[in-house]
């Protein structure tokens, strides 16, 4: 291995030789302990060393890294104190985590190091967004993800280096190219030559080095740094190497051919970094003095790390900080439809629903500088229905921005945002894509801060229900889908007023947000809409009307079936509850209404199986039984996807069986 030290001087390569032996020094010892049964699992990085090492000791401290589960040297280079990594590795409660992460699935924003998610890919979409603030902010930093030969073949990695390109970011893109995806060959993961030949395809340059060699590592990932920022371009880097041990230590090594270990063991990245030095920088005196020094640092910071107190379980901490906690700006008035400052707002206008969001929209823009809008097409042709129509030529295309076909990278960017204190606002075409966003979304962004403390200030917008003749893949109601995930708000307006107000509140929200409209109620509903710049509270619900028969809890277009139905039978005194949130439920309101009724009817236009009503029906059940005269009912959609054809929609909506739960509500 040929070492070239040109820029290096002696204390240079001295210090690059304590970083690069950290993190193998660190790893024998925790290969001890695991046997020892002090910690739980290990992801090994010997013989990759001087990847990790050297891409962070090439960057500035300021410049985000997204690392994965084998680059240990990301956190010793970046300094991060030895016993927080000891407790992280052991769950102990004053870890990075509090313990509720394992190995590397952590971050630490003041270390510029955002923690991974075992899905891999996901990581290298946050680097784009990290990225775009930097570019927004016209700061000359980079930002650079990790991913392995075998994350290459997953979907974000296509989405996140066409973005990238598309959008001119200073990102650069790491394999780390060790010749197995836990054990599958390279040779069953791609068939092309070299990994970074995929580079040409995105229209972007690439290289391939030596992995195993430190000082190679630095001086492209220096260079490859200067020439991100200067061209403003991404860049793809294929770093070969091999790792000496398995997958993870349980897996063990006995698929891969005895002869590649001698064949790397050859090229092992400290070993030879360590011969180069013995020719007339150190000594081996000199070595291994620098080796004991190490191994003593290391032994008094597992003794801080041990001497931690048992993790004792709180229940009331552990939910409080599944979400960030939402700060809010007093100057901002709270306005709710129910009540009446409503009506006592000085200047209020009849709106429409899609208005009323455009609306919300434009004056959070004007509110936060560092709001970013980003959706297919939202630019110039204002979205599919418009919403934004306008917006690109106020606040410029830096700032709405019109997105590849790419759900999964785009949420991810709006991530990597949120890392540098900017909001976004990402606009589903229909709510139906989001599923080929959906790993991002409950994995990413929902889990974020219960794992590290980072928020996700993220709000997607998701264009929803039938009633349009849409068809299957363009009328689903999956707002269930994501109120079981802790760390998501799901928000649900059914008023032009509680549009914006939500909306408005929402984006100030710290927490990733979904926020549903639905299409039927874009140009059909029109309302009194306050002009100023308001929020509607999240997790209130609103008593559209009060009754003392029949409750009817509902949201969004149940709201208008309810209100047409009671306005048709005026016989029956109907109490109708707009949930507006439907994560957060607001249970009083929920159980107010049962006690004022004793019936109730759950009314949704999402499926019978697995919709909000199941919940909803059980937490009545379980807390309101003895308010109740009759079972709770639920009136839901049919359990089938949503046919195209009207008189097929018709019948398959819960509309159409509405008159018949409520009589069979009333035979009690």
């Amino acid at each position: 291995m040929e070492f070239s030290r040109d820029l290096f001087s002696n204390e240079a390569l001295i210090d690059i030789y304590h970083k690069l032996l950290l993190p193998r020094l660190i790893e024998e010892k925790m290969l001890l302990l695991l046997r020892q049964g002090k910690i739980s699992k290990w992801f090994s990085g010997i013989g990759q060393e001087a990847i990790a090492v050297g891409c962070t000791y090439a960057l500035q401290d300021d410049d985000w890294i997204m690392p994965l589960h084998r680059n240990l040297g990301v956190f010793t280079t970046r300094n991060m104190p030895l016993h927080n990594l000891f407790m992280q590795w052991q769950g102990n409660r004053n870890c990075c985590s509090k313990g509720r992460e394992r190995s590397f699935h952590f971050g630490s924003a003041e270390h510029h190091i955002c923690g991974m998610i075992s899905h891999l890919g996901p990581q290298l979409a946050v680097a784009n967004g990290t990225a775009l603030a930097h570019k927004l902010s016209s700061q000359q930093q980079v930002s650079l993800a990790f991913t392995g030969d075998g994350g290459t073949s997953e979907g974000d990695f296509h989405e996140a280096l066409n973005v990238a390109a598309v959008w001119n970011l200073p990102v650069i893109f790491v394999i780390e190219n060790n010749g197995y995806g836990l054990s599958t060959p390279v040779s069953e993961q791609y068939k092309c030559e070299r990994l970074v030949d995929r580079a040409k395809g995105y229209g972007i340059e690439g290289v391939q080095i030596d992995g195993n060699n430190i000082l190679t590592v630095i001086d492209t990932i220096k260079g490859v740094r200067d020439y991100c920022l200067r061209e403003q371009k991404p860049y793809l880097i294929e770093c070969m190497t091999f790792r000496m041990r398995g997958h993870e230590e349980a897996s063990g090594t006995k698929y891969v051919p005895a002869e590649l270990f001698d064949i790397w063991a050859e090229k092992d990245p400290i070993r030879n970094y360590e011969q180069f030095l013995l020719q007339g920088v150190l000594s081996e005196e000199e070595l291994s003095r620098i080796k004991s020094d190490i191994k003593e640092k290391i032994e008094r910071e597992l003794a801080t790390a041990f001497d931690e107190v048992p993790v004792v379980a709180d229940s009331n901490e552990e939910l409080r900080d599944v979400y960030a906690p939402d700060l809010k700006d007093t100057d901002v008035p709270v306005i709710d439809v129910a009540d009446k400052l409503l009506a006592s707002a000085s200047d209020v206008a009849q709106k429409r629903f899609i208005d009323a969001i455009k609306e919300g929209l434009y004056q959070s823009m004007q509110k936060h500088p560092k709001l970013v809008l980003m959706g297919q097409d939202i630019a110039e042709y204002g979205g599919a229905f418009k919403v934004t129509e306008g917006l690109v030529e106020e606040f410029g295309k830096a700032r709405v921005r019109n997105t590849p076909l790419c759900e999964s990278a785009i949420v991810g960017t709006a991530l990597g945002l949120s890392l540098q204190q900017y909001k976004s606002v990402v606009e589903m075409q229909f709510a139906d894509f989001v599923s080929v966003g959906f790993n991002q979304i409950v994995n990413n962004l929902a889990k974020i801060h219960y794992r590290w403390g980072q928020n996700a200030d993220v709000v997607i917008r998701m264009p929803t229900g039938a009633g349009v003749g849409g068809g299957p893949f363009h009328s689903q109601s999956n707002e269930a889908w994501f109120t079981h995930v802790p760390g998501l708000k799901v928000v649900y307006p059914s008023s032009a007023a509680d549009a914006k107000g939500l909306l408005i509140a929402a984006i100030n929200d710290p927490n990733p947000v979904l926020f549903f409209e639905h299409k039927a109620l874009y140009r059909s509903v029109s309302d009194v809409v306050p002009e100023m710049y308001y929020e509607t509270e999240i997790g209130k619900a609103r008593i559209v009307q009060k009754g003392n028969d029949i409750s009817i809890i509902t949201y969004g277009l149940g709201v208008h079936w309810a209100l047409e139905y009671a306005a048709r039978h005026a016989d029956t005194s109907f109490d109708i509850i707009d949930l507006r949130s439907l994560a957060p439920l607001d249970y009083g309101a929920i159980k107010a209404s049962v006690a004022r009724t004793g019936k109730v009817l759950i009314l949704h236009e999402d499926t019978l199986t697995g919709g909000i009503g199941g919940e909803i029906s059980a937490w009545i059940s379980e807390h309101c039984f003895e308010m109740l005269d009759a079972p709770v009912i639920r009136c839901a959609s049919l359990d089938t996807p949503v046919p195209f054809n009207a008189d097929l929609e018709k019948n398959f909506l819960a509309k159409a069986r509405l008159d018949e739960c409520v009589k069979k509500l009333q035979r009690y």
